[in-house]
């Protein structure tokens, strides 16, 4: 009798629920554990689930998340070296794209750009760039500027200096062998530096290029969450990072999505949108 009364209970609640569901415009989902946040359109193609496609020092959550590492001033104790904006009496940014290329997200991003008449410098990984030449060739024909993001994207910081140079090296050399001239720039994987790694880095005859806005899209951000990260910090001389690849843990799908809104944004803002050689005045060529 009892379990015929728990019945009855729980079916009427299920019927008041459901009759205020409707009522109300809710929607009822099953969502399993751990959802497919990557949706099917922009799955990587098998090549890319190779092993030669992850990231050496693991992913960008696990290295950049807490505990945060100790910040320090680099750019006072390395002027002329390393870089985080450019002079801020103009109106001038700089887009920023790591981890690339792959045949995914890159070529999205290059397509957005290139609709809206946009320069931005790719820090490219060595063994990718050797996976996707094609995609590495169409960032370099469209007039982009390539930056040297070490061959396996390991935590530099993890390395002695041999190990380091090695991958900087390495990864220098996979880009030459399809653009044809040696970039001058180096973005450091995950952003690790410490004074000495600096020093060792600038032994290559490489300027270090960090940023000052991080659109933190390697959290899987939704567009609306990219765009006010960017939006919300972004002044006269910023260099803004986003990610064109990443681990197989980050979907930037929400990045690139919100590429073309921020750039109409800050266009109409009165932004002049550069590449690193043209905001700092350096050269991008060994």
């Amino acid at each position: 009798m009892k379990n015929k009364k728990l019945a009855l209970w729980s079916f009427l609640a299920l019927a008041v629920f459901a009759f205020v569901a409707y009522f109300n415009d809710y929607e009822l989902k099953l969502v399993p554990n751990e959802p497919d946040l990557k949706p099917r359109a922009v799955r990587p193609s098998p090549q890319e689930n190779v092993s030669d496609f992850k990231l050496a020092g693991g992913s960008e959550r696990e290295n950049r998340g807490f505990p945060q590492r100790k910040i320090i001033d680099l750019t006072s104790l390395f002027p002329g070296l390393f870089y985080r904006e450019g002079p801020t009496d103009e109106k001038k940014i700089a887009l920023t794209f790591d981890d690339g290329p792959d045949s995914v997200y890159t070529p999205q991003i290059l397509d957005i750009l290139k609709k809206e008449n946009i320069k931005a410098t790719f820090f490219l990984i060595g063994n990718r760039a050797e996976l996707f030449t094609d995609v590495v060739r169409r960032i370099e024909k469209e007039g982009h500027v390539i930056g040297n993001h070490t061959m396996n994207h390991p935590n530099i910081i993890k390395l002695n200096e041999a190990q380091t140079q090695q991958e900087i090296k390495e990864g220098e050399e996979a880009l030459y062998k399809i653009i044809n001239y040696r970039t001058a720039l180096f973005r450091s994987p995950y952003g690790s530096l410490t004074p000495e790694k600096v020093k060792e880095v600038e032994k290559l005859d490489y300027k270090i290029i960090a940023w000052n806005v991080d659109s933190l899209d390697w959290k899987s951000l939704t567009a609306e969450q990219v765009k006010y990260n960017i939006l919300e910090n972004v002044k006269a001389g910023s260099i803004v990072l986003q990610h064109s690849s990443g681990s197989e843990k980050e979907d930037l799908t929400g990045s690139v999505a919100a590429l073309e809104e921020v750039i109409t944004i800050l266009k109409d803002e009165g932004y002049k949108f550069v590449t690193i050689p043209e905001l700092l005045d350096i050269q991008y060529k060994k």
